[in-house]
Order: C-alpha cells, then structure tokens, then sequence
C-alpha cells in the first residue's frame, strides 16, 4: 500500500510547529553561549544564572536537553509535513508533544486562579508562545490524521 500525502493545510502547520521548535531548540542554544545573563533574561531562574556565573556545567547540559527534545520535536513535526522520513510512532509522538505544549500554556491561567501574585511577565509571555506551539501541533497532526497512519 502507497503512503497517503499529507493534506496541505496540515502539511502547512506541521512545518510551522517544526520551525517553532527548531527556532526555539537553537534559542537554547544561544542561551548557553550567552551565558548568565541571558540565562536570566529568558527566564532559566536566578538559580541556573548563579550556576553559569560559577561555571558550572549543569546549567548546560539541562539546557542542552532541552535544546535536544526541541530539536527530535521539530523533526517529528517535519516528519509529519513529509519533509524527512517517518519517523516511528508517528501520529503518537505528534499527539503527546501538542498535549505537552498545551499543557505548559494552562500554566498561565491556572496560575491566574491560584497564585496571582506569582504570575510574571515570562510567565505570561512564555504560556502564549508554547500555546501557539501546542495549537499548530494539534491542529496540523488532527488535519493530516488520516495521512500520518503507518502503510502496510
């Protein structure tokens, strides 16, 4: 059995939620040659800055890890869209990264319930952009369903 192709309009926002991954995977990066103050001013905490400071190297390779997830979530995404090949479990991975990044987004609003007094601006700006993240996945993988199933 031939693979089905992907839909365009599902072709289009798995390509943009790899973009934002990649994008967001090669920021980590950035931040560790940045160094502590761009630890502080993406929001890693006073705690992962202080440890940069020092010279440390957990601050890297917790960011690395990140960088790293980012990047196998960005490839899922372009898996997905048809621009590499297919990856395993497929329509699996799509689903769990979308659940992970609208997860993170419901930080805002359930902190907004619970703990006003604890909501900053990188909370705030950080909840929007992994929304976006979060919808772009879902969306792309719920259009290009059918298509992402695995040929015999």
């Amino acid at each position: 059995m031939s693979e089905r192709p992907v839909p365009a309009d599902a072709r289009l926002w798995l390509i943009a939620a790899g973009a934002m991954s990649a994008l967001a995977a090669c920021l980590h990066l950035a931040i560790i040659v940045g160094g502590p103050g761009w630890y502080r001013f993406f929001g890693a905490g006073e705690g992962m800055a202080r440890m940069a400071e020092q010279g440390l190297i957990r601050p890297t390779l917790i960011t690395l890890g990140i960088a790293g997830v980012l990047g196998a979530w960005a490839a899922y995404a372009f898996s997905g869209a048809g621009l590499i090949r297919r990856l395993p479990l497929l329509r699996t991975a799509l689903v769990l990264i979308s659940a992970i990044y609208l997860l993170r987004a419901s930080v805002l609003p359930l902190m907004l319930l619970f703990q006003p007094r604890l909501v900053t601006p990188f909370v705030v700006w950080s909840s929007a952009i992994v929304l976006a993240y979060g919808l772009a996945y879902a969306i792309g993988t719920a259009r290009g369903w059918s298509s992402l199933r695995r040929s015999i």
